[in-house]
């Protein structure tokens, strides 16, 4: 426990989900806060979205469009013409959309209450997917789309970095040099930027924070956290800043640019807990030996990057143990916000709407992953690669708890694919205490996965399960080591839908030597799952070779070759982890892959 407690302010960058909260801040909280830390964290997120999609937020974009010279679409004037009913319907719009005021729904579907633009031209069949009944879900899609138009015309003027899901995403997506997002940095802040930081001025004044933690799950979260650190250090220069996140994990981990350092202080990589808690004993260790100068204390850091007073990059990794999966302790959700989460159904897909709609409870059920074999994964790395589960009487205390203090009994297991006899304990477990949950999570559709493992999953709560069919073809299968085939899948996803747990197939195209006549013979195999019935929604990625995989480790072996950036660390930006592919014979993969340099991931985003 610190001697003198340090104040943390944790803090989710733009942006992520709109219905409840990414769940990194949560879990560091209720791990340092066990260990004496004074912990404060804020979805920030969340808070420029209802700070900007409000009627004072609103006036001031239109204001600034009003007053700037943008060249506007026939969209963008079209709303500007509609502005005083935007104004007017966006408070009441946020609160249907956050469940505060569901008799709104009847006006939104008949009254003709929401203005609309383009996203509204090409409407689905609303009768056919929500019936005549269905009002609540049918208006909180129509709600959606009008969110939808107000960030296409946020983009397209004010704030051309901004989105629903993603935030100045392409400066970091793949990018193996610092300098255009140096660039945009070093650029006056846009009127989307000016009130992120306007929300952060609040929170450290409020706060006063010793140290700043950012979260950056996604590409599309570094920009805004850059941008936050910067101004931290404006207004606090003793202030430290860390990172840490998915984002770093698999694209900085061979960081060589001194000028990150401008922005951030330390970065982390991998498992957040060990590395931040030893660097916060070695800062506070740094603070009480100030004038100590052999009394340096580096020995204390895990997996962490800093600049050296020679002015490079150093990484320094000494071999402290991890800490065990069982002793991360509980997320704590306690002062975010969550009554303000908006619950939206931007697709008319079933699955997709977990992802979107509704609180859920983000937990882990074990460490990595248990198979760890697939050849397009990042297995190589420690969130993968090390694998420990938690006994089913301490996951089951951590649901209790988080239910207490949320007062949410929906929950996401987020595991890379949770293990099939760890969630058969967990649900007899869930049982035996008369638990009562709703939960989804990923898992792999192997053949523990009984007919009566299923039904006893659906009898805990389980309401949907994903899992990767990706390629369905055996031999591309087994060529990728996914440990499955067709004709287990079907087994598989046929005992979950008999037991009236929806199935959702993440799938893939382009994987290396698949033919042109695979794929439309996949996309045959996946049409009869659909029409038999035991597949109730899929989604298609197009394949993505990155250096922590074993393709990316063994590309011959594949009959590939990397034509993108060197996976060996670079002396820019990052280690170029994801790497666009081309054959090696022309006779290897159709026409229409071999020119591709689209980085879509592969595997199932579980916390998106």
């Amino acid at each position: 426990m610190p001697t003198s407690p340090l104040r943390l302010l944790l803090l989710t960058p733009p942006l992520t989900q709109l219905n409840t909260p990414y769940p990194a801040t949560a879990y560091i909280k209720g791990f340092l806060g066990g260990r004496g830390y004074q912990v404060r964290q804020a979805d920030l997120s969340l808070e420029l979205v209802l700070r900007l999609f409000s009627k004072a937020g609103l006036a001031r974009v239109f204001n600034e469009i009003e007053a700037g010279d943008y060249r506007l679409s026939d969209n963008a004037r079209r709303m500007l013409r509609l502005r005083h009913r935007y104004e007017a319907t966006i408070g009441p719009a946020i609160r249907f959309l956050q469940n505060r005021d569901l008799t709104l729904a009847a006006r939104i579907c008949h009254g003709r209450f929401l203005p609309e633009a383009s996203r509204f031209d090409n409407v689905a069949d609303l009768e056919a997917a929500f019936g005549t009944m269905g009002l609540t879900d049918q208006a909180r899609h129509l709600a959606t789309l009008y969110l939808e138009d107000l960030a296409d015309l946020v983009k397209e003027t004010v704030g051309p970095q901004f989105g629903l899901s993603r935030y100045a995403e392409s400066l970091a997506m793949s990018a193996t040099h610092f300098d255009p997002l140096h660039e945009a940095l070093q650029a006056s802040p846009n009127l989307v930027d000016t009130m992120l930081l306007e929300l952060l001025d609040e929170l450290l004044a409020e706060v006063q924070p010793d140290i700043v933690g950012f979260t950056v799950p996604f590409p599309g979260n570094l920009y805004a956290a850059l941008r936050l650190a910067r101004r931290t250090k404006e207004v606090s220069p003793q202030t430290v800043t860390v990172m840490g996140g998915g984002y770093p994990n698999t694209e900085l981990r061979g960081l060589k640019e001194p000028r990150f350092f401008d922005y951030i202080d330390y970065l982390t990589l991998d498992d957040g807990e060990g590395p931040w808690l030893r660097l916060f004993e070695y800062l506070q260790h740094k603070n009480e030996h100030r004038a100590e100068r052999q009394a340096d204390g580096r020995e204390l850091l895990q997996r962490t990057f800093l600049r050296n007073e020679a002015g490079q990059v150093e990484y320094i990794n000494h071999p402290h143990p991890d800490v065990p999966h069982p002793e991360v302790g509980t997320p704590d959700y306690s002062d975010l916000k969550l009554g303000d989460y908006l619950s939206v159904i931007e697709v008319l897909n079933p699955m997709h709407r977990l992802w979107s709609d509704g609180r859920w409870n983000k937990l882990t059920v074990a460490h990595g992953c248990y198979w760890k074999r697939c050849s397009f994964c990042d297995v190589t790395l420690d969130y993968i690669g090390r694998y420990e589960a938690a006994p089913a009487t301490l996951l089951v205390d951590r649901i209790e708890q988080l239910v207490a203090q949320t007062g949410q009994t929906g929950f996401h297991f987020v595991d890379e694919a949770a293990p099939p006899l760890s969630l058969r304990d967990l649900a007899i477990e869930l049982l035996r205490r008369r638990v009562s949950i709703s939960w989804w999570g990923n898992i792999r559709f192997e053949k523990t996965f009984t007919p009566d493992l299923c039904r006893l999953l659906a009898a805990s709560g389980c309401i949907a399960i994903s899992g990767g069919l990706e390629v369905a073809s055996d031999r591309l299968l087994a060529l990728m080591e996914k440990g499955v085939t067709i004709a287990q899948v079907a087994r598989v996803t046929q005992g979950f839908t008999q037991a009236g747990v929806l199935v959702h197939a993440y799938l893939m195209y382009g994987f290396p030597t698949q033919t042109a006549q695979e794929t439309v013979d996949s996309l045959e195999v996946v049409r009869q799952m659909f029409e038999a019935g035991i597949v109730q929604s899929g989604y298609w990625h197009r394949f993505s070779m990155t250096a922590h995989s074993p393709v990316g480790k063994n590309p011959a072996k594949y009959q590939v070759v990397a034509i993108g950036p060197s996976p060996a660390p670079l002396p820019g930006m990052t280690s170029g982890t994801t790497t666009p592919w081309a054959p090696t014979t022309k006779a290897s993969a159709p026409a229409w892959l071999k020119a591709s340099t689209t980085t879509c991931t592969a595997w199932p985003c579980a916390s998106r």
